[in-house]
């Protein structure tokens, strides 16, 4: 039965007034994407985000070394001398330990996120999701949100969500957790759900969210990890685990002779078309940008990049995304930029509509997510069992001070 009040002391600002629409994600700092995730430029790609206005960056303990990498950039001092934690906002998970492994009890929730807080070097996360929740039963999803919530109490982090694949089971769970706690969650991490490919995270599933009361409904892996690429899922290490059919891989490689045919690239097409419709049908649940009129919001994004140069283009693209969405202007420069934001926005969606008839029966497709006879890893014996490596001991003897979220930051770009 649902409580009749509330899960106590919410934060006192709502997350779309701080959390920026654009989002750096780090899954791309793992061996799932390259051999060797040390090799990236991490300290670079961090230090030119930060200069280039994107204040927020996205890992995960299941990323491999994604939060250490992402950390010890984070901690260098060329970052830290130039940005306090404070000018930025710092998001991870927890909950999923290895592809088939899982662990949701309290005990591992809380373990998770003072592991995060050590490889991560900072006291409080601006965001914990809960880890791809359709591989576990519903009460254990609603047992770890609470156990975050306690956290957020504690001042160890400020906002709660979910992530995960099958968009039908994020809005169940969100109105569940709605009704059974009395609170909705902040966020909601969908990913390969708002591509060229599906599109299956548009209008009636943000009217779910919306219902539910989720603040902010997130849009990531505009890739299809991988699949809208020129090389396709089946090159590099993403061969050996991307979880989508032949069939899929294939129509989707049957997109890049039309991109080339416009004078696109494939991934091109795919990122410009997802950034600048998300930014429109998520801007119900999105977040805020100072280039928009005050109370207007913005669908917020997260990009998987791993050099400088996708960073660049990126926000470029999204830059151009938000020229595009300003009120017309008798600035004459700016009158410009938005009038080819505009044509570039049109000349996209000639592009994807024939893409789209390519598509056929894969249009909107959606793999499975868990496999038919999935089976937790995670013997119950294990549950809860957690390493006897000093953090919680460390961190039960901390006295946590309440982050004053005024000083937190508003979003930039």
């Amino acid at each position: 039965m649902g409580s009749l009040f509330p899960d106590p002391d919410p934060p006192r600002r709502p997350l779309h007034e701080s959390i920026p629409p654009l989002i750096l994600g780090t899954a791309t700092f793992n061996t799932q994407y390259v051999p060797n995730p040390f090799d990236i430029p991490a300290l670079s790609i961090v230090s030119r985000a930060l200069d280039l206005g994107v204040k927020a960056f996205d890992t995960s303990p299941y990323y491999g070394p994604s939060e250490i990498i992402l950390g010890n950039a984070l901690a260098h001092t060329s970052i830290t001398t130039k940005h306090p934690r404070s000018s930025y906002f710092l998001v991870t998970k927890a909950g999923r330990i290895a592809g088939d492994e899982f662990d949701y009890s309290p005990a591992w929730v809380r373990y998770s996120v003072y592991r995060s807080l050590e490889r991560l070097h900072t006291q409080y996360l601006d965001l914990v999701y809960m880890h791809d929740v359709e591989f576990v039963s519903p009460p254990e999803v609603l047992a770890a949100v609470r156990e975050l919530r306690r956290l957020r109490g504690e001042g160890v982090i400020r906002y709660v969500g979910i992530s995960g694949y099958p968009v039908e089971k994020l809005c169940s769970l969100a109105e569940m957790i709605r009704r059974e706690t009395g609170e909705p969650l902040d966020a909601v991490l969908s990913y390969g759900h708002y591509t060229i490919q599906n599109t299956t995270l548009g209008t009636s599933a943000m009217a779910q969210f919306e219902r539910a009361g989720v603040d902010v409904v997130l849009n990531a892996s505009m890739l299809g990890m991988g699949l809208l690429t020129t090389r396709g899922a089946d090159a590099g290490p993403m061969a050996t685990w991307h979880p989508s059919p032949e069939g899929l891989r294939q129509a989707c490689q049957d997109l890049v002779p039309i991109a080339v045919d416009a004078g696109e690239k494939l991934e091109v097409v795919a990122i410009r078309w997802a950034l600048d419709n998300w930014s429109r049908v998520g801007a119900s649940r999105g977040g805020r940008t100072p280039k928009l009129p005050a109370g207007d919001r913005v669908g917020v994004s997260v990009m998987g990049i791993s050099n400088v140069a996708e960073l660049e283009e990126t926000c470029r693209v999204f830059q151009s995304v938000i020229e595009g969405l300003e009120l017309e202007t008798s600035d004459t420069d700016q009158a410009r930029r938005r009038q080819w934001s505009l044509d570039r926005r049109q000349k996209i969606h000639g592009v994807v509509e024939k893409m789209w008839s390519v598509l056929g029966q894969w249009k909107d497709y959606s793999w499975s997510s868990p496999d038919p006879g999935f089976v937790n890893a995670r013997k119950p014996a294990e549950v809860g069992v957690t390493p006897d490596d000093g953090i919680l001991i460390k961190h039960a003897a901390k006295s946590h001070v309440r982050v004053k979220v005024e000083e937190l930051p508003v979003a930039a770009i």
